[in-house]
């Protein structure tokens, strides 16, 4: 399941983590990268640890917390904070598949990552090339969306970044686990309350229908997550 949230950041979040990171230190971004991912990773990064990285990073943890459409495609667990990496011109992501699990920095914990997210924080009109492609059993999909916008799409699923050839692309990078591990029963779930939601709208009254179906709803949630 690939889902496109829009404006997830508002204009003066999305200033504001420019500004934080825009004139922050980078490193190599293979730092983050496992064995085989470091050998395809060719981009920079804020280190994990800065400061920068930690403010930003609560900024887009908030945004992510009141935003519905997130919080439905992803019925969040536990949400890793926010990397940023940064692609110059001629610097690309080969095809890789992320790691299954992930370290929490500063707890002494690890999660299953089930979903992975891209936001973009510079302009598509700031770089030529930079698209991320992400390869599912629909097809192909190419994704370049406007600054504050974001993807989230599967963590088991094949995908690159496009080399940058004119331009800098900066983005900000994190996985979440899910309460619900199985993607597509994840996806059967969104579906439904994204029905229940547009069905709520046009008759603009909760029927015995309405809440039947709600009732269905989270009686799956009770049966199918894990906390």
């Amino acid at each position: 399941m690939l889902v496109e949230i829009p404006q997830l950041l508002s204009p003066k979040e999305l200033s504001s983590i420019r500004e934080l990171i825009g004139s922050a230190e980078t490193v190599d971004g293979k730092v983050t990268a496992g064995e085989i991912a470091a050998r395809a990773k060719h981009n920079l990064q804020l280190p994990e640890d800065s400061a920068a990285a930690r403010e930003a990073g609560e900024i887009i943890l908030r945004a992510l917390g009141r935003n519905a459409l997130f919080n439905s495609a992803a019925l969040p667990l536990r949400v890793l904070p926010p990397l940023f990496n940064r692609y110059d011109v001629g610097m690309s992501f080969d095809a890789h598949v992320d790691g299954a699990v992930r370290a929490i920095p500063g707890v002494g914990l690890r999660m299953r990552a089930d979903l992975s997210s891209t936001l973009f924080i510079s302009s598509p009109d700031d770089y030529d090339g930079g698209e991320l492609v992400i390869e599912d059993s629909y097809g192909v999909h190419t994704v370049k969306l406007p600054a504050g916008h974001m993807v989230l799409y599967p963590a088991g699923s094949l995908h690159r970044v496009n080399a940058v050839t004119r331009g800098a692309r900066w983005a900000s990078f994190f996985w979440t686990q899910s309460m619900i591990k199985d993607d597509g029963l994840r996806g059967l779930l969104y579906d439904l309350d994204r029905g229940i939601m547009d069905v709520r709208t046009s008759l603009g009254t909760d029927t015995r229908g309405v809440l039947s179906l709600t009732s269905v709803y989270h009686n799956l949630l009770r049966r199918w997550a894990e906390l």
